[in-house]
C-alpha cells in the first residue's frame, strides 16, 4: 500500500481524497465458516481501510486538509443470514470511520463513510445468485438495486466542500435502513 501512496504522491504531488472501496463477501453459515473465510473477508474489507488510512493520513495531516471516504454497508446495521463475516467487517468500517474522524479532525481532515444497501455492479452479478439479487432488490422501497452512480454521487458530495462540517458520519445510500 505504501508503494501505491508513494506513486500517487510522486505523480500528483499530494492526495486530496482517499476512497476506500475494497470489499469481499461470500456466503457461509457461522457454524460452517472457516477461519480462512472469516480472516480473508475481514482482511480485504476492514483491514485494508486501516492500512490505507495509515499510509495516507500522514500526508493529509502535513497539508492540513483532506477527505477520506470509506465504503461500509447497511449490513453493518442489518442482519442477513450467511453474512456474519461481511457484516462484522462493514460494522468495523463504520466504527473505524468514527474513530479516525476524531483523530483526523484536529489536522483538518474529514473522514466519513457511505453505507449502500444493494448497488448493482458487474462483480456482484458474477458472485451472487440471480435469485438472491432479485430478492434483495425487491426489499428496497424502489424495488430495485441502486446504480453505482447513485452511490458515487454521495461520495462526491462527501468529498466536496458542501459537506465541510461533516466528519465521522456514516451516510446510508439506501431506500430503506432496516
Amino acid at each position: 500500500m505504501r508503494e501505491l501512496v508513494d506513486a500517487a504522491l510522486e505523480r500528483m504531488g499530494h492526495i486530496d481524497v482517499l476512497v476506500n472501496n475494497a470489499g469481499l463477501g461470500g456466503s457461509a453459515e457461522i457454524v460452517m465458516m472457516t477461519d480462512e473465510q472469516w480472516s480473508r473477508v475481514l482482511d480485504v474489507t476492514l483491514t485494508s481501510v486501516f492500512r490505507m488510512c495509515r499510509a495516507v493520513l500522514p500526508h493529509m495531516y502535513e497539508r492540513g486538509s483532506g477527505v477520506v471516504i470509506n465504503t461500509a454497508s447497511v449490513l453493518g446495521w442489518r442482519a442477513q443470514a450467511e453474512q456474519a463475516h461481511y457484516a462484522a467487517a462493514k460494522a468495523g468500517v463504520m466504527a473505524f470511520t468514527r474513530c479516525a474522524a476524531i483523530e483526523a479532525a484536529k489536522h483538518g481532515v474529514r473522514v466519513n463513510a457511505v453505507a449502500p444497501s444493494i448497488a448493482m455492479h458487474e462483480f456482484l452479478a458474477k458472485v451472487t445468485p440471480p435469485e438472491l439479487l432479485e430478492e434483495l432488490a425487491k426489499r428496497e422501497a424502489f424495488g430495485r438495486a441502486a446504480e453505482t452512480w447513485e452511490v458515487a454521487n454521495v461520495m462526491v458530495f462527501l468529498a466536496s466542500d458542501l459537506s465541510s462540517y461533516m466528519t465521522g458520519e456514516v451516510v446510508p445510500v439506501s431506500s430503506q435502513r432496516a
